[in-house]
């Protein structure tokens, strides 16, 4: 299920086993502080957790042994477990016998940033598997919505969905940014300036913005942007790669054949954000992105191999951009 779902998910009864897993830390946290606080009392006696990085071979039995232990005035004992990533192997000798014989008075969390190699626990028998990856824009804008609503501010969709596109949808900045913007405001309405002037964009948010204003020829803001980073950053090499990256993704999906779901999982990005970066790649075309990743990738090369500063082939890159 998506993290979206598991609150009408809970309302049904606790599961025995939760496999929290995705790249969106603030949705591992909540998911994670929603089941505790649904089904757990006094978790200072009802709560343990485990690094998954140290419960290999043998060590797995200690995690066993907790969820075997009974819960002191509460309905349930929850047991977490970080960053588990068991073998077929392990699974077989060290979990499944109690993965198929769960006690009843315990849950299991297994909290994941990732799905790395090893046994696939989300088909595994009484696995409830969360969804906690990065949230689509209309997911976030909606939740900034209501949670604004709720703080008795007015924020358009408009302007909730400045938020998500500033945050690249990360639910942990977008947390942070809509806290920020409530206690500034306090009520009333939250304006489009009101963010444009509070929220900070993301930094790959503004080298998107970058590649927008060199579709539009737009050389006064490139360098806006461009100086804004460097301000802030200091490091003319790191944004020139974060050009280079971006124009080289925005090709690889001009030019492939692959559909949106392929590319997003080729190049670890949402199926959204492909659709996105294909119309923006469209309105540059491929003969200029191929020209933009040439310059670019030449400017590292002198820069590597000391024939030129950082500053000076970043500048050579604007005029080249834009100017030859």
């Amino acid at each position: 299920m998506k993290f979206t779902e598991l609150k009408n998910d809970i309302k049904e009864g606790a599961k025995s086993i939760y496999l929290l897993e995705g790249d969106d830390a603030y949705f591992r946290m909540k998911g994670e502080e929603m089941i505790k606080s649904a089904f757990v009392q006094m978790p200072e006696l009802n709560f343990s957790s485990f690094d998954g990085e140290t419960l290999k071979g043998g060590a797995i039995a200690s995690l066993s042994s907790a969820l075997e232990c009974f819960p002191f005035m509460s309905e349930k004992r929850a047991v977490k477990v970080t960053s588990f990533y068991p073998s077929e192997t392990e699974y077989e000798k060290y979990l499944k016998k109690i993965f198929e014989n769960f006690p009843p008075d315990s849950i299991l969390l297994i909290v994941n940033s990732e799905g790395k190699k090893g046994v696939d626990l989300k088909r595994k028998f009484r696995v409830t598997y969360v969804d906690c990856n990065r949230a689509d824009v209309e997911t976030v804008t909606k939740w900034a919505y209501l949670t604004f609503r709720r703080a008795a501010i007015n924020a358009s969709a408009e302007v909730c969905g400045a938020i998500a596109g500033y945050c690249l949808c990360n639910m942990s900045r977008v947390a942070l940014e809509v806290e920020k913007l409530i206690d500034y405001k306090k009520s009333g309405t939250l304006t489009r300036e009101d963010v444009d002037e509070l929220v900070f964009k993301d930094a790959d948010y503004r080298i998107y913005e970058m590649t927008n204003a060199v579709s539009r020829r737009d050389f006064g803001k490139f360098i806006e942007i461009q100086s804004e980073l460097c301000r802030k950053n200091g490091d003319e090499t790191n944004l020139l790669s974060g050009l280079f990256s971006y124009f080289k993704n925005l090709l690889t999906i001009l030019v492939s054949r692959g559909c949106d779901a392929e590319l997003a999982k080729l190049l670890k990005m949402k199926e959204y954000g492909v659709k996105k970066s294909r119309e923006q790649a469209r309105s540059i075309g491929e003969a200029s992105l191929k020209k933009y990743v040439e310059i670019i990738y030449s400017a590292l090369s002198e820069i590597k191999s000391g024939l030129c500063v950082p500053q000076s082939a970043l500048q050579n890159v604007n005029n080249r951009i834009f100017f030859s």
